[in-house]
């Protein structure tokens, strides 16, 4: 299993960037400092990234706009999902009561968030 680390400081991955950027060789600074050497290459690749000086991946910006959306996709799916259930449940049931789609959020709380649930079904 691989080792955990908090994270490091955004001053700190800036000023290793920078002398890694200056000449000092990436293997010396890891030894040197805590990091990889594989972690300060991925920050000096993304520091370029995000400074315009390569092409060739997503910027940091980019890249937590991607998760953010991706985030917001899963909640989509799933809230897509509740809806389809809750149509499907309440075609079954004669009366479309309270009491109704409560079963419906019982029946579904081991597969489902009920707050999401609830929110879907305009229950809350």
């Amino acid at each position: 299993m691989p080792r955990t680390h908090q994270a490091y400081a955004p001053e700190y991955r800036r000023r290793i960037v920078e002398l890694a950027r200056v000449g000092r060789k990436i293997a010396e600074l890891a030894r040197e400092f805590e990091p990889s050497a594989n972690a300060i290459r991925k920050w000096v690749k993304q520091a370029a990234l995000d400074e315009g000086l390569r092409s060739d991946g997503l910027t940091t910006g980019e890249r937590e706009q991607l998760n953010r959306l991706r985030r917001e996709n899963r909640v989509l799916r799933e809230e897509r999902e509740i809806l389809a259930k809750a149509a499907a449940w309440f075609a079954q049931e004669t009366g479309a009561t309270a009491v109704a789609a409560f079963a419906l959020v019982g029946a579904s709380q081991a597969v489902h968030r009920i707050a999401t649930m609830c929110k879907s079904q305009d229950l809350i």
